[in-house]
């Protein structure tokens, strides 16, 4: 189930950052190219995760991307980005609905990374007895 989160918030965020790609390429070629390689890399690790559902590697990657994408985000609507962005982007409905579909995809991969793995606590016990 968490898996197919993580599937649906890369598909989803994806096609948003690539209809705003156009858009930002007008402003700089370099925000263009983030909103393209976002796009890229999302739609692949989804295509990936429905061949490879237990892949810790692309849930990895999906967990890099979205963290990535939070912060970029976060820094691009309060100070800027300065090679991307260098003014602070203004909050739209469109920008909060897309970083609340890369939160749940993020909780979700990791929740998922988590299931590749026992606790640490109970594996450090078995090592200090």
């Amino acid at each position: 189930m968490t898996r197919d989160l993580v599937i649906v918030a890369c598909a989803i965020s994806a096609g948003i950052h690539a209809a705003l790609a156009p858009e930002h390429f007008r402003e700089s070629t370099a925000a263009g190219v983030g909103f393209l390689a976002a796009a890229v890399i999302l739609a692949a690790v989804a295509a990936a995760l429905t061949r490879r559902p237990g892949s810790a590697f692309l849930l990895g990657v999906a967990a890099a991307s979205f963290a990535g994408l939070l912060g970029s985000y976060a820094l691009a609507a309060t100070t800027g980005l300065p090679l991307l962005h260098p003014e602070p982007e203004s909050v739209t409905g469109l920008a909060l609905f897309t970083k609340g579909v890369e939160a749940v995809g993020l909780v979700a991969a990791v929740s998922s990374l988590t299931a590749f793995s026992p606790p640490l606590l109970p594996r450090l016990k078995g090592t200090l007895t």
